[in-house]
C-alpha cells in the first residue's frame, strides 16, 4: 500500500503536490493553532491551489472526452444551443413566475390601498364637518362602513365623544397625527384611518383577518403576513455569536382552509410571491414595522383575473398559453432529434473514416467503409474507397515491379558474366571495350576471342530495342558467335592440325548465325552486326559487316569508314553476306560503335553524329584507349545535356602496336 502511495505520488505535477502539501499544512494548523492568521491564509493558500488543480483536472477531463469528433460536437451543441436554451427556459419560467407574482401582490396591494381610500375619505369627510353635524352623519355613515369592513369601530373626539358601536372600546391613539392604511395594535392586525383637525379627530379601525386578507382579490389566492427580523445564534467552540434573518407568522393567523385554486391541469403550476408591507404600531407613534405578505396562487388565477370573465375564459385561455409552450417544446424536441441525427451521421461517416484510416496505417488496403446517403460525406467515403482500391492496385504493381527489378537484377548480373572478363593478350593488337547499358540491361553486344591459329577475333552488336528481351536476344548472339567460333576451331583442328586454309571466315559464320537466329527468334527481333579476325602474323583483318554502323578507322590523322557487307542478322534466311578485308599498320585506331554513340540528341533535336565522333576520335587518337572511350562518352554527356543516356552506349577500340 505504501509503494503504490509513493508511486502516485511521484506521478503527480509539481502543482498536485504543492496543493497536497499546503493541505496538510493548513489541517495541522487548524488543530494547533485554530482562528490565528497563519492558519486562514494556509486555508487560503490550500484552497486557491486546490481551485487550480481542479481546473486543471477538468481541462485534461475535458480534452481526453472530447478528442472523438461526436462527443466534441456533443459538447458544441452543449454550448451554442442546450445551455442558451436551458437558460431562456430557466428565464422564462422564473420571468413568468415574478411577472404572475408580481401581478398577484400588485392586484392585493392595489385592492388594500383602494379600501384604505375607502375608510381614509369618510374619516376626512367627518373631520372636516360642523360639531353640531357630525355626530349625526356619522351616525348614519357607521353601518354603510361597518358592511363596508367587518367589524369596524369608530372613536370620534372633541367638543364631545361619539363612539360606533356604543359599547366600543377604542380610545384616540395617543400621539398620532393623520394616518392610514394597517396597524397593529395588541398584537393583532387591523385597518385604520386616522385624520386629526383643530376641532376633532376622527379614528376608524377594523380588524384584519384571514378570511378578509385571501378576499381582498377573490379566487385569486391565499394570503398570509409574516414579520421579518433578525436572531442571534448562540456561539459555537468560541466562535462569535451569529445573526440570521427569519420569517415570523404575522398578526394573521392563517387558516387550515386552503384558498389556493385548483390547478387547471398539469402545467398549472402554483406561484408563491411575496412584497413587504408597511403596519404601524399602535402603541408607538410613528413607528413602522416591516412585514411581509406572501400570496399563493396560480397561472390560471392571475390570468382569470385580469382578462376577467367566467371561469371557463380563464381556464381557455390558460389552456391556450400552455399549449403554445408546449408547441414550442416539440419544435424544439424535433429540432434536437434532427440535429442529434445529423450529428450521428457524420460522426458515423468520420468515424468510419478515421478506423479505415487505421486500417490503411497498417497496411490493410482491402478494407472498405460503409457509405450512406449521396451527400458531400457519402462521396468522401465513395473517395476513401477509390482511393484505397487504388492504393491495393499500386501495392500490387509495387510488389510486381519489385519482383521485375529483382529479376532484372539478376539479368543483369547474368548479362555481366556475358561480357568477356579479359583482353586477349597479343603484341600486335591491343583491345578494349565499354559498354553503358541505358536500362539496367542492355541490348549490346562486344566480345573478343583469341583463336587457334593466331587469330584473335572480335565482334560488336546492336539488338533491336531495350530492356529484357534485347538483353536475352543479345545472349543468343554471343552464345550462338561463341558456340560457332568453337566449332570452327575444333574441325579446323582436327582436318588441317592448325592450318589456316578450313572455312573458318567471317561471312561463313555471319550467315550460320543468320540462319540460326531467324530460326529460332520471333519476326521482328533482329540485330546488326559487326565481325572481324585479325591475323597477328600478316597483320590482315578480315571482317563482315552484317548492316551495323560501318567502323571508322583513324590512320595518321585520317578517317577511313569500312564497307557494309550485307543486311541485318536475323530478320531474313535467304540473305548472304561478304567478305572484306583490311591491313592494318603499326598505329592504325579502328573505333566500332553503336547507334548509341551517334544518335544521342540535344535540346534542338540535333545528333551527335559520325562526323563530331570523328572529331573526337581523331583529336584524342594520341591517348590510352580507356581515355579514348571517356573523351568520346563525356563529349555524348555533353552534347545531350542530361545524365540519362537516350540509348545503350557501347564502342570498342582495336588499334595496331
Amino acid at each position: 500500500m505504501q509503494a503504490r502511495l509513493i508511486a502516485l505520488y511521484r506521478r503527480l505535477g509539481r502543482l498536485e503536490r504543492v496543493f497536497l502539501i499546503l493541505l496538510a499544512v493548513a489541517l495541522v494548523a487548524r488543530f494547533t493553532i485554530s482562528g490565528s492568521g497563519i492558519s486562514v491564509l494556509l486555508s487560503l493558500a490550500a484552497f486557491g491551489a486546490g481551485a487550480v488543480v481542479l481546473f486543471r483536472a477538468g481541462f485534461k477531463l475535458m480534452r481526453l472526452v472530447i478528442w472523438r469528433l461526436r462527443y466534441r460536437l456533443l459538447v458544441a451543441y452543449l454550448f451554442i444551443a442546450l445551455v442558451p436554451i436551458v437558460l431562456i427556459v430557466l428565464l422564462v419560467g422564473f420571468g413568468g413566475d415574478m411577472i404572475a407574482g408580481q401581478i398577484a401582490t400588485y392586484l392585493v396591494t392595489a385592492e388594500l390601498d383602494a379600501r384604505r381610500e375607502a375608510m381614509l375619505d369618510p374619516a376626512r369627510e367627518l373631520a372636516a364637518m360642523p360639531t353640531q353635524v357630525r355626530a349625526e352623519q356619522a351616525r348614519w355613515m357607521a353601518p354603510y362602513l361597518r358592511e363596508k369592513f367587518p367589524g369596524m369601530e369608530m372613536v370620534i373626539s372633541g367638543d364631545s365623544t361619539f363612539r360606533f358601536p356604543r359599547n366600543a372600546a377604542l380610545q384616540r391613539p395617543p400621539g398620532w397625527g393623520d394616518a392610514s392604511g394597517l396597524v397593529l395594535k395588541d398584537g393583532a392586525l387591523h385597518l385604520w384611518a386616522h385624520v386629526r383637525t383643530q376641532t376633532a379627530d376622527v379614528t376608524m379601525l377594523a380588524p384584519i383577518t384571514q378570511d378578509a386578507l385571501s378576499e381582498l382579490v377573490p379566487n385569486l389566492g391565499e394570503l398570509s403576513l409574516m414579520r421579518a427580523g433578525r436572531e442571534t445564534v448562540p456561539s459555537v467552540d468560541g466562535e462569535a455569536p451569529k445573526t440570521r434573518l427569519t420569517f415570523r407568522r404575522g398578526a394573521v393567523p392563517r387558516r387550515s382552509r386552503n384558498r389556493v385554486p385548483p390547478p387547471v391541469n398539469l402545467l398549472d403550476a402554483e406561484v408563491v410571491a411575496a412584497a413587504p408591507v408597511s403596519v404601524a404600531i399602535w402603541e408607538n407613534p410613528g413607528q413602522i414595522s416591516s412585514q411581509w405578505m406572501f400570496l399563493s396562487t396560480r397561472y390560471s388565477a392571475v390570468l382569470g383575473t385580469v382578462f376577467g370573465g367566467t371561469a371557463e375564459w380563464a381556464e381557455g385561455l390558460t389552456m391556450f398559453m400552455q399549449a403554445l409552450i408546449a408547441l414550442l417544446l416539440i419544435v424544439e424536441f424535433v429540432s434536437v432529434y434532427i440535429g442529434v441525427k445529423l450529428t450521428r451521421s457524420i460522426t458515423y461517416a468520420v468515424h468510419n473514416l478515421y478506423e479505415g484510416t487505421q486500417r490503411v496505417r497498417v497496411g490493410d488496403f482491402s478494407h472498405r467503409i460503409e457509405v450512406r446517403g449521396t451527400d458531400q460525406l457519402a462521396e468522401l467515403g465513395e473517395s476513401f474507397n477509390r482511393m484505397t482500391e487504388n492504393l491495393e492496385r499500386l501495392v500490387d504493381v509495387a510488389k510486381e515491379k519489385e519482383r521485375l527489378q529483382s529479376e532484372i537484377e539478376i539479368a543483369r548480373e547474368v548479362q555481366n558474366q556475358l561480357f568477356p572478363r579479359s583482353v586477349p593478350v597479343s603484341d600486335t593488337l591491343e583491345l578494349a571495350a565499354v559498354c553503358r547499358p541505358a536500362r539496367l540491361v542492355s541490348g549490346d553486344y562486344y566480345d573478343y576471342l583469341t583463336l587457334y591459329d593466331s587469330r584473335i577475333a572480335f565482334a560488336i552488336g546492336d539488338v533491336a530495342g531495350k530492356g529484357i528481351s534485347a538483353a536475352l536476344l543479345m545472349a543468343t548472339v554471343q552464345s550462338s558467335m561463341r558456340a560457332q567460333l568453337r566449332a570452327g576451331r575444333e574441325l579446323a583442328a582436327a582436318v588441317g592440325g592448325g592450318s589456316n586454309g578450313v572455312s573458318l571466315s567471317a561471312s561463313v559464320l555471319v550467315t550460320r548465325l543468320n540462319q540460326q537466329l531467324y530460326a529460332f527468334t520471333p519476326p521482328e527481333k533482329f540485330a546488326t552486326f559487326f565481325f572481324g579476325m585479325f591475323d597477328e602474323g600478316t597483320g590482315q583483318l578480315m571482317y563482315t559487316n552484317a548492316g551495323h554502323l560501318p567502323p571508322i578507322l583513324v590512320r595518321d590523322g585520317a578517317v577511313t569508314r569500312l564497307e557494309v557487307n550485307g543486311t541485318v542478322v536475323g530478320a531474313f534466311s535467304f540473305a548472304e553476306y561478304e567478305e572484306s578485308s583490311i591491313f592494318l599498320k603499326r598505329g592504325d585506331l579502328l573505333v566500332c560503335f553503336t547507334d548509341g554513340i551517334t544518335e544521342p540528341e540535344n535540346d534542338f533535336g540535333e545528333m551527335f553524329g559520325e562526323e563530331r565522333l570523328a572529331e573526337v576520335l581523331v583529336k584524342n587518337a594520341g591517348r590510352p584507349s580507356a581515355e579514348i572511350i571517356e573523351a568520346v562518352l563525356d563529349s555524348v554527356r555533353v552534347w545531350t545535356g542530361s545524365p540519362e543516356l537516350q540509348d545503350d552506349m557501347t564502342i570498342l577500340l582495336a588499334r595496331r602496336v
